[in-house]
């Protein structure tokens, strides 16, 4: 029987008591299950600490699964454990990519007894930072920040309120990107978004890189130059479809190490904000670290979509 450490934080995402009460019935029927609650991820090295040798399933969202993937690093620990994810986020991004349930007590089952381990990605900054599904800047920050005032409010509308008043408003970026070696943006030309996916969807299932598979060794860049008011309008309605490859004013690319530099900015990494920040790199480190998945998971020996702009050859997955 597995030995599991249940990790959530009751008053953050969209779970209810009963909720987390029957994904907790679940996991215990299946395994050896203690609850361990959080309030500050600042204390998830010390609540890992204190049960070792069990394996951690995140209850919560995307934020909730960077933070304790964050914690491992920290620990030194991202080989020997393995994570289990329940879904019960307002995104649920990166269990969209794996095909893990939506549904918490068949995401529980998964992690518990049906599914198995799968090696992960991961890109890391300079400073020991983490990327498990997605980072962003530009439009998508500002609508997601417009938004924050109105969830109380428009809940799940929220966003799509604050992504209009964002497209509206937005007048792009002077940043500068590079991949590998190869500049994608100059800071010279204004752009309206840059998106780096490790898993395809952000936002709870706008397909960023709706090609990315979160283990092939690469990670999917996206830059719009898409300022314009109609241009923008554009790439909205084609973002939302998964299609910004084809826009004119889009470059798409893969590589191992993405370097974004420009004025103070603010970005979304895993659904949370962080910065500003001027200048930051990320480098994909492959076979980083393991989560349980479905049987049926999607991995990166499927071919990639046909005209997915792929700046070089996927690398084999695990």
């Amino acid at each position: 029987m597995r030995r599991l450490l249940a990790i959530g934080n009751p008053s953050a995402g969209s779970a209810d008591d009963t909720t987390y009460e029957r994904v907790m019935a679940v996991l215990s029927e299946h395994a050896d299950t203690v609850p361990g609650t959080v309030q500050d991820p600042a204390d998830l090295p010390r609540l890992l600490g204190e049960h070792p040798g069990r394996d951690p399933v995140v209850l919560g969202g995307d934020g909730s699964l960077h933070n304790v993937v964050a914690a491992l690093a920290r620990r030194g620990e991202l080989h020997t454990r393995t994570v289990g994810l329940i879904p019960l986020g307002t995104g649920n991004d990166l269990a969209r990519t794996l095909g893990i349930p939506l549904d918490p007590e068949r995401a529980a089952a998964v992690a518990a007894a049906d599914g198995h381990p799968r090696w992960m990605d991961l890109l890391l900054d300079e400073q020991g930072g983490v990327v498990v599904n997605a980072l962003h800047l530009g439009v998508g920050v500002a609508a997601g920040e417009a938004a924050t005032p109105l969830k109380p409010f428009l809940r799940r509308f929220a966003y799509a309120v604050g992504s209009l008043v964002a497209g509206v408003r937005a007048e792009g970026w002077r940043v500068r990107v590079t991949l590998d070696d190869q500049t994608l943006a100059d800071g010279r030309r204004r752009v309206l978004m840059v998106g780096a996916g490790n898993g395809a969807t952000i936002g709870g299932g706008t397909p960023l890189a709706p090609d990315a598979l979160p283990d092939d060794g690469l990670a999917d860049v996206v830059v719009s130059f898409a300022t314009g008011p109609l241009q923008r309008l554009r790439y909205g309605l084609m973002l939302r479809r998964g299609r910004q490859a084809r826009h004119r004013e889009v470059t798409t690319a893969r590589g191992r190490r993405l370097r974004v530099a420009g004025p103070p900015m603010r970005l979304n990494i895993d659904g949370e904000f962080v910065g500003p920040l001027t200048d930051r790199t990320w480098t994909v480190r492959p076979r980083a670290w393991r989560i349980t998945v479905p049987p049926s998971s999607p991995s990166a020996d499927r071919p990639a979509a046909a005209g997915s702009g792929a700046a070089g050859p996927r690398a084999d997955g695990p």
